[in-house]
């Protein structure tokens, strides 16, 4: 009997297999051997990320007042002492020639800044001029330094605090407040919602120290939000019993009607709204403290305003 050729392996419909297409696998290659003088070097190191820092010159010449600014000023009750203007105006000066590398202010032109950004910002000395010398103040989103620092200049007896998140913006500020010697105000890079969180440290007495939530006697802000938004990141830096003041433009009735569930939360009062050359001031006191969840995470303030429309529940 003739032996019959073998016949390949069956697939499952009964005819034969198709040879496999997958190609055979690569062989690995080898490791390189190290150079006999140690590892080798990495050709591609990892990139670092690239600051760009903001480089401000002293100002040596200042930019002068408008003719009628001192009458104006005199108006709403500031007198300046000797050297004011002058550091007023280097202040001026390093703004606007920043302003070229770092967004600080839409305003460009020199006499509507002294009216828009200096008188703007000393406004508020009437309703802090009760306050005792050595009284703690925090400007929250101080951006290019207003209204903190005009009030630095012209208000020596108390300590300025400048809250700034944005790193080229508190770069500038620490180097204005290095080349005008301004020995009352510090610089503080943080958001609102994280540094108003910060209660400080406990001694062996339980006493705290070195916090930021509830040790101001006052908070300012200017141009930041709308009120409702606005409440929540400054009143929890304030003390009780102190007052949040906040520049504020014509609809500042409109926002305070949309603040009031905002404020109701917060436990703070509205105690006054002060009309001024340059806009309306709104006046609020708190009376209890904070709830510990308020502020809420980093944006929430914002998105989702205490009071007004839905309301995302806080984190716990």
């Amino acid at each position: 009997m003739t032996d019959r050729p073998r016949r390949g392996p069956k697939n499952a419909r009964g005819g034969a297999a198709r040879p496999s297409r997958k190609p055979a696998p690569r062989p690995r290659p080898q490791a390189r051997p190290e150079p006999r003088d140690g590892p080798r070097p990495d050709r591609r190191p990892a990139r670092v990320p690239k600051r760009v820092d903001v480089v401000v010159a002293p100002a040596s010449t200042p930019i002068a007042p408008p003719d009628d600014f001192v009458a104006r000023a005199s108006a709403i009750g500031v007198e300046f002492e000797p050297g004011d203007l002058d550091r007023l105006g280097k202040y001026l000066a390093e703004l606007l020639g920043a302003n070229e590398a770092v967004n600080l202010t839409a305003v460009k032109e020199p006499a509507e800044a002294w009216s828009r950004h200096i008188l703007d910002s000393l406004t508020l000395m009437a309703p802090l001029a009760d306050l005792p010398d050595g009284s703690m103040i925090i400007d929250v989103g101080s951006g290019g330094g207003l209204p903190g620092i005009p009030l630095a200049i012209c208000c020596p007896q108390f300590s300025f605090t400048l809250l700034e998140a944005t790193g080229k913006k508190a770069q500038f500020l620490r180097q204005v407040i290095q080349h005008l010697q301004i020995s009352n105000a510090r610089v503080l890079e943080a958001r609102a919602e994280t540094a108003a969180h910060d209660r400080g440290t406990r001694d062996h007495a339980g006493a705290r120290s070195n916090g930021q939530r509830e040790s101001y006697d006052a908070a300012i802000a200017r141009a930041v939000g709308r009120l409702a938004t606005l409440a929540e990141l400054v009143v929890p830096f304030v003390k009780i019993n102190g007052r949040a003041l906040l520049i504020k433009g014509q609809a500042a009735e409109e926002e305070l009607t949309e603040a009031t569930e905002a404020l109701r939360m917060l436990n703070a009062v509205h105690i006054a709204t002060l009309d001024t050359p340059t806009g309306r001031i709104v006046a609020l006191e708190k009376r209890v403290a904070t709830p510990k969840l308020y502020p809420r995470a980093d944006g929430e303030p914002k998105r989702s305003p205490l009071g007004v429309g839905k309301v995302r529940p806080p984190r716990k």
